[in-house]
């Protein structure tokens, strides 16, 4: 098959899965496509029995079920899929986007950044200050089944050991790289097979293309890297990611594989398990410092669903402390402030906030026309300290085979002929920051508040990100494959210029964590040992917002883990 005909082969199961085909629908447009031999007999027959086990459900939604589970992105279908396979307990998976099925911007990794901005994303803004040039900053966010794992860039990087070595440190005892390795393992379905650090047979599919696969633009990095000095990693989650390659991808056959597709689908046929689609939680139901189910909103109508054992959050680092703060958990005096009665007091409550960022960007010009987009737009990317002294990469840059440009230098700059784009990261942000609610609506307005490079480490970590960009570009393989640098002008000379478009230029990755952490310190939202939140009964945190900091490396593979470890947690006390 090819990669269009493996999408529809997905796409047709999927609504199948969902209900939306019958057993001769299905079948008959498998065969009309040329499919029916290419997809097997116990495929077609599971997502059947989902479709109809789903229907069934959403048209027969109880008051009470044991587990409610607020949101349905990476954490909260991995959680889901766990619940269903290891108990008989009946759960409630809520999602406020709609379905994912039949969007060729989901399933086709090249097309991802189509979802920025769609009705798939939540399209939140970080704040603008002065040390970003006093722009509003989109944060995209996955609004779809799936979350953000059906909408990102599909990039499966765990980051180092040291970054769960430093949650351990910081109070979540148990999370240190050692103890959570088998979770990472159990994630994965390596393309390699099992080795001491990676897995097989797991739920996503994860795969890294071979050089002669990868595009030019991302070939192009590699080589330019490689003669800088830095050393060549064929798996950016073995032993070592310092240096350059290509990069892991959630994929199989060239399709996208979310915790959608990857851990919930498999698992819809469970009749314990229903998703309710379009429903958008607006708030806990608080009995004195015990949280007993959801209010939610469907088809414009309030509803409330109770919860037997307890309510799950993996709503994300902006929803899940919204709802803490909506249900009277956080700050006392600032819920005071919106008129909301607290039922516990939690100061940490949308605090410590923070956010890897890019330059969005540097344009080069091609000698030669771009070749056509090929996996996720990137396909490689480095780490790589900006000071030697760190005991770990804090820079990962990507390889973009488009141009990728802020707003603002769009409508000052043209674009060159044949643009391709290298973006400088800083995953090893010292900033911190906040979110907070500007009234009391469940929809109300927000202020997300990163305090993007308002740290001199983070501004400097830049700078000299920008450098090393610079000093690539003058590579023998770098100017064989590219003109000249087309945005900034390569006139720009002094540091003040350099930093002035760092400014104007810098954007996230958007990976928002932290501001629910896990910790026994006075901040601490989440209980390490239990995902539970501190001084409520039955209610849990599985997102995001738990990590106490963030990591050196993508936030999905470490968001899926902590679906896992709430799973494991629930099932075996």
């Amino acid at each position: 098959m090819t990669d269009t005909s493996k999408e529809h082969a997905e796409t047709l199961l999927d609504l199948a899965a969902t209900g939306k085909l019958s057993r001769r629908a299905l079948l008959t447009q498998l065969a009309a496509a040329g499919l029916g031999a290419a997809v097997s007999a116990s495929a077609v027959n599971q997502a059947l029995a989902a479709g109809l086990v789903q229907s069934q459900n959403a048209a027969n939604i109880q008051s009470e079920y044991d587990y409610i589970i607020v949101g349905a992105g990476a954490a909260g279908c991995a959680l889901a899929r766990r619940l269903a396979d290891g108990t008989d307990a009946s759960i409630l998976v809520l999602e406020a986007g709609g379905n994912d099925e039949g969007v060729p911007e989901i399933d086709n990794p090249a097309a991802w950044v189509a979802n920025i901005g769609s009705e798939r994303d939540w399209s939140y803004f970080y704040t603008p200050t002065e040390q970003v040039d006093n722009r509003p900053i989109l944060l995209s966010r996955g609004k779809v089944l799936g979350g953000s794992s059906s909408t990102n860039a599909l990039v499966w990087v765990r980051g180092v050991p040291g970054d769960y070595d430093n949650w351990a440190a910081q109070g979540a005892e148990g999370w240190d790289f050692q103890s959570i390795l088998p979770k990472l393992k159990a994630m994965e379905d390596w393309q390699g097979g099992e080795t001491a650090l990676r897995g097989a047979g797991g739920p996503i599919p994860v795969m890294a293309p071979t050089l002669d696969s990868l595009h030019p633009v991302a070939k192009v990095l590699i080589d330019a890297a490689e003669s800088w000095g830095m050393p060549y990693i064929e798996d950016m989650n073995g032993p070592s990611n310092l240096g350059v390659g290509p990069n892991n991808f959630n994929m199989r056959d060239g399709v996208r594989v979310s915790t959608a597709r990857g851990y919930l689908r498999p698992a819809l046929d469970n009749p314990n398990l229903t998703v309710l689609l379009r429903a958008k939680t607006t708030g806990l139901v608080m009995e004195g410092n015990a949280c007993r189910g959801v209010n939610i909103l469907v088809d414009g109508e309030q509803r409330t669903i109770r919860a037997g054992a307890e309510v799950v959050l993996c709503a994300g680092a902006i929803d899940t402390p919204r709802l803490l703060m909506l249900s009277g958990i956080g700050n006392a005096d600032d819920l005071a402030d919106l008129g909301i009665a607290s039922h516990s007091h939690l100061p940490g409550v949308g605090q410590n906030l923070q956010e890897h960022i890019l330059l969005g960007g540097m344009i080069y010009e091609a000698r030669e026309p771009i070749a056509p987009p090929t996996h996720n737009l990137e396909g490689s990317t480095f780490f790589r300290k900006s000071r030697a002294e760190l005991t770990a990469p804090d820079l990962m840059f990507v390889s973009i085979q488009i141009p990728y440009l802020m707003p603002g230098l769009a409508a000052e700059y043209s674009l060159p002929q044949n643009p391709f784009t290298i973006s400088p990261g800083l995953m090893g942000v010292k900033s911190r920051g906040y979110m907070k609610m500007l009234s009391a609506q469940h929809d109300g307005a927000l202020e997300i508040q990163p305090n993007i490079l308002q740290e001199p480490e983070d501004r400097e970590a830049m700078y000299q990100g920008f450098l090393l960009a610079e000093e690539l570009a003058n590579e023998p393989a770098f100017r064989e494959f590219a003109v000249q640098r087309a945005i900034p002008p390569e006139s720009l000379a002094t540091r003040a210029e350099k930093e002035a478009f760092i400014r104007r230029s810098v954007t996230t990755y958007f990976h928002p964590v932290g501001t629910a952490k896990m910790g026994i310190d006075e901040m601490a939202v989440t209980d390490p040992a239990t995902l539970k939140v501190h001084g409520v009964e039955g209610l849990r945190v599985a997102d995001a917002s738990v990590m106490p900091s963030t990591t050196s490396a993508n936030t999905h593979v470490p968001s899926i883990l902590i679906g896992e470890m709430a799973a494991d947690m629930i099932i075996n006390g």
